[in-house]
């Protein structure tokens, strides 16, 4: 019997992805922080322990094993481990870039070439919660590479897939708002105000793309993702959300070495209900 199995109750929450073994992944709403402060805020780290907690009806603290991070403003694909073992292992392969990420974004202009490979030197500006684009004898600068296509126009923005070779804070917003393409919403970096309250929380309770299953009953009140993206509201509006969304993981997985790739939808609010144009990506 699968050990889920055990331990019937209420669906899933709808922003759980996978849970196969010790390896969990989660479809993270853009506006809620994948952990830490401030002290009492709900995170995705808070929601998936929560979670866990109630399913395997544990005691006491729940391990959440956390190899990686989205900011705040990002949406899409994040994964987690349940125990310190596989934690490292999945650790060790972010750190040896052996995991691939695909990132979507709508740029406010479009990139001057069709694909391409933008390399940079950035740096993290002291105390202050962004990057710039530095010289790379800089103190502190740190070399940034990704590729890009664009996928195509969308009500006058475009739509660019984005594979990530580097790490570096803030990496694609950066990269791009210095070549005077930045992320829409993302007024951090040059970009314009996007969407309204209204339109970002339509998106909310499910957060997946438009015409995905709605009928499904959230677990923990809601899985707590409405009630902390209101609460992100009172951020400065490129602190709630942009127009970026981790489209795609590909890892090993921990216990059985074999590859997964863990894909989610960009959320309903991004308009992309095109469904030739999905279709026409997939072939």
């Amino acid at each position: 019997m699968d050990k889920s199995e055990s331990h019937p109750q209420k669906r899933s929450p709808d922003w759980l992805l996978l849970e196969d073994g010790p390896l969990i992944a989660v479809n993270k709403p853009a506006g809620i922080l994948t952990e830490g402060i401030p002290a009492g805020e709900q995170t995705m780290v808070g929601l998936v322990k929560a979670w866990l907690s109630e399913k395997y009806q544990k005691t006491g603290n729940v391990y959440l094993g956390i190899p990686h991070r989205l900011d705040r403003a990002t949406s899409g694909t994040l994964v987690f481990t349940r125990n310190s073992k596989t934690a490292a292992r999945v650790a060790e392969q972010f750190e040896k870039r052996q995991v691939s990420k695909t990132y979507w974004a709508l740029l406010e202009q479009r990139p001057d070439e069709e694909s391409g490979l933008l390399v940079d030197w950035l740096r993290k500006v002291p105390d202050e919660a962004i990057s710039e684009v530095v010289t790379a004898e800089t103190p502190g600068a740190k070399e940034a590479r990704l590729e890009y296509r664009i996928l195509r126009e969308v009500a006058g923005r475009w739509l660019v897939e984005v594979q990530l070779l580097t790490g570096r804070m803030h990496q694609i917003r950066v990269q791009f708002s210095s070549r005077g393409c930045p992320v829409v919403g993302d007024t951090k970096y040059g970009g314009g105000e996007w969407l309204n309250g209204d339109s970002m929380h339509s998106g909310i309770a499910n957060p997946g793309n438009a015409g995905a299953d709605s009928s499904k009953t959230p677990l923990i009140e809601s899985s707590g993702v409405s009630e902390a993206v209101e609460e992100s509201v009172r951020q400065p509006v490129s602190d709630v959300r942009i127009a970026l969304h981790a489209r795609s993981l590909s890892l090993l997985h921990p216990i059985r070495y074999d590859k997964l790739t863990l894909e989610t939808p960009v959320p309903a609010y991004w308009d992309l209900s095109d469904e030739s144009f999905y279709a026409k990506l997939r072939s």
